[in-house]
């Protein structure tokens, strides 16, 4: 077997791309999971109610803003 191209620069960045996919698609679904928890209380219908709506607005932007804080961390720590 050909292990050549495995060290590739072209592999490494797919390598890097899909492990980032992979990162976002975990952070959306732990972000839907909270917040769905957090700020849909009854049974949901066919739109959610203002309240709703507004909590998770801003459920989801506390969530991103704490996950960008996190990463400067590490990376400060590099």
């Amino acid at each position: 077997m050909d292990t050549s191209g495995l060290n590739s620069p072209e592999l490494q960045r797919f390598l890097n791309q899909e492990k980032e996919k992979a990162m976002v698609n975990e952070m959306v679904a732990k972000l839907t999971n909270v917040c769905w928890d957090k700020c849909i209380t009854g049974t949901p219908g066919s739109k959610f109610s203002s309240s709703e709506s507004a909590c998770l607005s801003n459920c989801a932007q506390r969530y991103l803003d704490m996950s960008v804080i996190i990463m400067k961390r590490f990376q400060s720590m590099n």
